[in-house]
């Protein structure tokens, strides 16, 4: 049975999310021949929680078909167990002009997409903080969220001190997407404490590196540009500040091992060890198809020994620890962030591009 966590007395999730931005039209690799059924195989699973964006072009529409399809399939009990956690990211180019009624459009867009009268959670993010409407968009959310719209306002990549900002500001800010993993400690330096302080879930991305935890790379040579897509551009250069390729194939031997024991594989013991994470509630895993439900399923399953995290910590102990609070490098445009697309709520379904 897949863990199940009650984040509030009437909101429920699964401890594992699935991931949709692999589903989106701005990833360069076809996913899925029928991703739709393949929804209803997670949901059946036990994973009854999705998350998606605005600007994962093409992926609330699907999911929005999805929950018609399964309460036709399922009926309105089991429709009612399905969560969406969409996010709401607004163009770069719209930050320093943005009103209230484009905070209100996006939001409506998204109501019409995914079927639903109010959105479960909207995660809000916001690209640059030197560009001061954060606080004030944050607000107008939180308006929307009076008016019936949202149930549950969340956020994506604030760090600590934004985070007490948006709180104290009178925002009910309840979770908070972050990127945080066995290659990404940064969120242990100050915002987990945070998180815990403020009764703020934490939902973790990132756990498997955009694929490189994965048998396939065990041994393999460093991969040279160009890189299949953006996530592994963006993960790459987070192996490269976590230590380099010869550390990280050291973490995957030590993964392969404890995977072994357990008759499983090195992605499902990377997000399992972040489940176990004191203040986690869910860890959001992407899934090309269903054939990656029965491993995904195993996350919350696998109960791992004093000596299976002994043995992953004795590697990360040679790794550098990355710099800055959480999603300090990706703001740096001229470093990480200079692999970002900026204004997808502006794109085509045609044009590439991640957030």
């Amino acid at each position: 049975m897949m863990q199940r966590i009650k984040l509030t007395p009437d909101y429920e999730i699964s401890r594992v999310i699935r991931g949709g931005w692999q589903l989106s039209y701005s990833h360069s690799t076809a996913v899925s021949d029928d991703p739709v059924a393949d929804m209803v195989a997670f949901a059946d699973g036990g994973i009854t929680t999705f998350d998606c964006a605005d600007i994962y072009t093409g992926v609330e529409d699907l999911i929005g078909t999805f929950r018609e399809e399964y309460l036709k399939l399922r009926g309105s009990d089991a429709l009612s167990k399905v969560k969406v956690h969409t996010k709401f990211v607004p163009d770069m180019a719209k930050l320093s002009t943005i009103s209230k009624s484009y905070v209100e459009g996006v939001i409506d867009t998204s109501l019409r997409r995914l079927q639903m009268e109010r959105l479960d959670v909207v995660q809000f993010h916001w690209w640059n903080y030197e560009i001061d409407n954060w606080l004030q968009t944050a607000l107008w959310l939180e308006e929307l969220r009076a008016a019936g719209k949202i149930h549950r306002i969340g956020g994506t990549n604030f760090d600590t001190e934004h985070l007490r900002a948006i709180r104290a500001a009178g925002v009910p800010m309840s979770s908070m997407q972050v990127q945080y993993s066995l290659l990404d400690q940064r969120p242990e330096k100050t915002f987990i404490a945070e998180a815990q302080k403020q009764d703020l879930a934490v939902f973790c991305y990132g756990t498997v590196a955009g694929g490189f935890f994965g048998e396939k790379r065990l041994g393999a040579p460093e991969p040279l540009a160009p890189l299949e897509n953006r996530s592994l551009v963006k993960y790459k250069l987070i192996i490269d500040e976590f230590g380099g390729w010869r550390l990280f194939q050291e973490l995957l031997q030590a993964l392969s091992a404890v995977g072994k024991r357990h008759g499983t594989d090195i992605a499902t013991i990377a997000s399992a060890a972040m489940l176990k994470r004191p203040g986690v509630a869910a860890v959001i895993v992407g899934a090309r198809n269903r054939s990656h439900l029965a491993a995904n399923l195993k996350i919350a399953e696998v109960k791992l020994t004093a000596d299976d995290h002994q043995q992953i910590e004795n590697i990360l102990a040679k790794s550098t620890p990355l710099p800055g609070d959480i999603y300090a490098l990706e703001r740096d445009l001229s470093g990480h962030g200079s692999i970002m697309k900026y204004n997808l709520n502006s794109y085509d379904k045609n044009t590439v591009g991640q957030h």
